[in-house]
């Protein structure tokens, strides 16, 4: 069961989440929030699994609200604009619904995140490694064996230090919530580097063995990669 709140500072959009929400049987939105700054206390108390979460809200948007917690559960992104899509992703969102949703577009994003949970269930009990799906198998991925991931959509390939190329339907945002934040680091949207693994850095690249991987505009690859 997943455990949600949902954020809107619109009553009639949390309500629409509320009917939705009850027809998904593995979703429990435990409470509902138009003032983002009670949602802030809420969570400050009570975990979370997941936040519905609209973007334009007065005094603090969803994204910066997102940036603002420490603790950061999966979040799904609900908003009437589409202008905020890359930062969203940027900020490893689930998905991004774009009001006014039907009833399939909302589950899909549901599901999504509960694969998302399970994965991470799944691998909680594994320091060193994670296991992916990658087609009809269950691959065993070692840190220490991964120089770097390049995304493509609904793709991530696992670049490995054997020279293999591992690819399984996981979003980015999916992924940067198994690997650990110690060891990875997030450089580009489509680009994610083990950390142990950088030769050099420089001011828009950086250097694995014989990969150079782009930096982008919005990541600091010097601050990302300090220990």
């Amino acid at each position: 069961m997943i455990k949600a709140i949902a954020i809107d500072d619109e009553p009639f959009a949390l309500e629409v989440i509320r009917s939705l929400a009850a027809k998904v049987p593995f979703m429990q939105v435990a409470a509902y929030f138009t003032d983002a700054f009670e949602a802030i206390d809420y969570l400050a108390k009570e975990p979370v699994d997941l936040i519905f979460l609209d973007i334009k809200m007065p005094d603090i948007s969803g994204i910066e609200l997102m940036e603002s917690l420490q603790q950061k559960p999966l979040v799904i992104f609900t908003t009437a604009y589409s202008e905020h899509a890359v930062t969203s992703y940027e900020l490893n969102a689930i998905d991004y619904l774009l009001k006014p949703f039907a009833f399939t577009r909302f589950l899909k994003a549901c599901n999504k995140a509960h694969e998302q949970l399970l994965l991470k269930q799944k691998n909680t009990h594994v320091a060193d490694s994670i296991f992916i799906k990658a087609g009809y198998e269950q691959i065993k991925i070692v840190f220490n064996d991964l120089l770097y991931l390049e995304g493509a959509g609904n793709y991530m390939s696992f670049i490995m230090s054997d020279g293999r190329r591992i690819m399984s339907r996981l979003t980015i945002a999916e992924v940067v919530s198994l690997l650990p934040a110690d060891i990875f680091a997030r450089v580009h949207r489509s680009y994610i580097v083990n950390k142990n693994k950088v030769d050099r850095i420089e001011r828009h690249q950086l250097h694995i063995e014989k990969n150079v991987i782009p930096v982008g505009g919005a990541f600091d690859a010097g601050a990302l990669l300090r220990p």
